[in-house]
C-alpha cells in the first residue's frame, strides 16, 4: 500500500474529500516525524512501535572501489512490530 493508497482508502472508508483524507495522513505523519525527531518513542497499542536506535561508527568499506571508509554515527528508526498485528499476520498466513 502506497500513500497515496491509504490517502484513497480513508477517503472513502470516513466520507471525506481527498484532500482532507492527505491532511489527516500528512499531519499523523508529520506528528511521528516531529516526535522521533526529539527522541520520543512512538507507541500503537496493537500495531507496534518507533523508536530511535543509535549506532556507533565504524570502518567500512566502498563496495565499488573496495576503499575503507570511516562511517560517522548515526540514528536510524527502528520499527518493532505489535503483538496483535504479528499474531494476525501469522494466522492469515495458515489460511492460505
Amino acid at each position: 500500500m502506497t500513500k497515496a493508497d491509504l490517502i484513497n482508502l480513508i477517503s472513502e472508508k470516513a466520507k471525506i474529500t481527498r484532500v482532507k483524507a492527505e491532511t489527516v495522513v500528512n499531519t499523523i505523519f508529520d506528528s511521528m516525524v516531529e516526535s522521533l525527531l526529539k527522541g520520543d518513542r512512538i507507541e500503537i497499542r496493537g500495531f507496534g512501535s518507533f523508536v530511535n536506535r543509535a549506532y556507533g561508527s565504524y570502518k567500512g568499506r566502498n563496495p565499488r572501489t573496495g576503499e575503507v571508509i570511516e562511517v560517522k554515527n548515526k540514528k536510524l528508526p527502528f520499527f518493532k512490530v505489535g503483538k496483535e498485528l504479528k499474531e494476525a499476520v501469522n494466522d492469515s498466513n495458515k489460511q492460505d
